[in-house]
């Protein structure tokens, strides 16, 4: 296969005893402040090297990165972790806690939450160890910097939907309130207070919807590199998967996605990431159905894709043409290659800790009591 994943190595150098050698996260930041962070809303969080933590900022515009110090070594969850917002809660001292992120950190193993508390909406960032145990980020002491997207003359940006470390930069995924709604932002390193991220302008073939679309953005991605040109792969709502050429354009510049894989209508995804299994390189996506269900325990499901469908270049295995899962059949034979992962059957939040070990927050339901997400270690097949 001519494509290589960009950031899957975070753990696996690690595992190899080459992790000794990563700059440490300060390394990656230019001027950061040693103090006085304050988040003005929690919104996606991920990681970068050596325990950088990444979170956007979508009230504020902005992306933040922060060094934690946390550089291992790697100590996976123990246990399953239940009722994890009534453990956040009472870790928090309130009733009720919202979690809108969660991320393992690669280096250590150690699961980060980025939630809020209500009333009042306010944002926190928790990290837990392998037993279980939580500790809030006093955000106070941390070494920082911020980093301000930019869009269009008279724009707003409404949202960040996804954000990652790729070719020595931080990637977001976000809306803004023009047109070409669908932004694609990259920030090299060092990353440094201000305005320093160059956006791009996206537009994608949705093929259940059969028409290009400017306004969708993306809902989760990878950085990915193929024949020495930079991309990202993004799956949308209604679910096409494409990919976006990123590198060496001017900021502002408008790009179309080449649509490459179509999961099926009436899906929203919720995290991406690759790994390689008996030989066979995958594709995960995790996704919300806000369709009625036509398979499975839960509204939350996964599929997974070969690698070799992001090849596709060519107009007769893209867009209009792009390969389709059959969502009649989930395991069917007439989208060879995508398959329902019946081990992340309602995964709401889906984290990569190593290769096949992922973190899941999984929604479950406990009968007349409702339903509850707990986080537990999974191995995916």
């Amino acid at each position: 296969m001519k494509a290589l994943i960009l950031i899957l190595a975070l753990s696996g150098l690690a595992m190899m005893g080459i992790a000794k050698e990563t700059p440490s996260a300060s390394s990656y930041l230019k001027s950061p402040e040693k103090s006085g962070l304050v988040l003005k809303s929690a919104g996606k969080i991920s990681f970068g090297p050596a325990g950088l933590l990444l979170v956007s900022d979508p009230g504020a515009a902005s992306v933040v990165a922060i060094d934690t110090g946390d550089v291992g070594p790697v100590v996976p969850l123990s246990a399953k972790v239940e009722n994890v917002e009534q453990v956040l809660a009472a870790a928090l001292g309130t009733e009720v806690v919202l979690v809108v992120d969660m991320a393992v950190n690669p280096v250590s193993g150690k699961i980060y939450f980025s939630a809020n508390v209500q009333p009042g909406n306010k944002p926190h960032l928790v990290s837990m160890d392998s037993r279980g145990a939580l500790a809030k980020l006093e955000m106070d002491s941390l070494s920082y910097v911020r980093m301000t997207l930019p869009t269009g003359e008279n724009e707003k940006l409404r949202n960040v939907t996804d954000l990652a470390w790729g070719k020595d930069s931080v990637i977001v995924a976000g809306q803004s309130s023009e047109e070409f709604a669908n932004k694609i932002f990259q920030i090299p390193a060092p990353l440094e207070h201000g305005v320093n991220a160059h956006f791009l302008s996206a537009e994608t073939y949705h093929v259940a919807h059969r028409k290009w679309e400017t306004k969708a953005p993306i809902q989760s991605f990878i950085p990915w590199e193929e024949d020495g040109d930079f991309y990202i792969v993004g799956a949308f709502a209604c679910t096409p998967i494409a990919k976006f050429p990123i590198s060496d354009l001017e900021s502002g510049t408008k790009i179309k996605g080449t649509s490459v894989v179509e999961l099926g209508s009436g899906n929203r995804p919720r995290d991406m990431f690759v790994y390689e299994k008996n030989g066979e390189e995958w594709l995960i996506t995790n996704t919300q159905r806000f369709k009625p269900n036509l398979f499975g325990p839960s509204k939350y499901w996964a599929a997974r894709v070969k690698l070799g469908y992001l090849d596709a270049d060519e107009p007769d295995e893209t867009n209009e043409n792009a390969a389709r899962r059959d969502a009649k059949i989930p395991n069917g034979p007439d989208a060879k290659g995508m398959e329902v992962v019946e081990e992340l059957f309602g995964a709401v939040i889906v984290s990569q800790l190593e290769n096949e070990k992922v973190v899941v927050l999984r929604e479950t339901d406990i009968g007349g009591e409702g339903k509850v997400h707990n986080v537990e270690l999974v191995t995916l097949p």
